[in-house]
């Protein structure tokens, strides 16, 4: 076995932990690339709690206390889900175009032209006060 390339584990103490080195592993762990715990063992950090207090202190996203880390939004998983919502909002939009048509349709009105027709009253209304 060749020893030379080996990786020598060094304990780290809270002392070498610069700003620099806290700010890089909590953007990691902000962004969504490591968990907290996956960033403690990755960086060698002894301290259970020690990266969700740097979390707490210089991150962005809410750590507060009782909350559990995997339940935590990272800024792509809320991306995820805000694309998940806009393609729903899409389809409903359609659907309430169908309901519109048939209603329109049904009743023998026009409730598009009429919503545009108020709309721009409205807007009048507002840009003279």
């Amino acid at each position: 076995m060749d020893y030379e390339h080996k990786e020598e584990y060094v304990k780290r103490t809270q002392k070498d932990y610069s700003l620099a080195f806290k700010l890089h592993v909590v953007n990691e762990v902000e962004k969504g690339l490591l968990t907290y715990m996956q960033s403690q063992r990755k960086y060698g950090i002894q301290g259970k709690s020690t990266v969700l207090k740097w979390l707490r202190k210089h991150g962005n996203l809410n750590w507060n206390k009782g909350l559990y880390m995997n339940k935590q939004k990272t800024p792509s998983s809320e991306i995820q889900e805000l694309k998940a919502r806009i393609k729903q909002l899409e389809k409903d939009k359609i659907v309430l175009n169908i309901a519109i048509d048939v209603a329109d349709e049904m009743y023998n009105t026009d409730i598009r032209k009429k919503f545009s027709a108020l709309s721009l009253e409205r807007l009048k209304r507002q840009s003279e006060e």
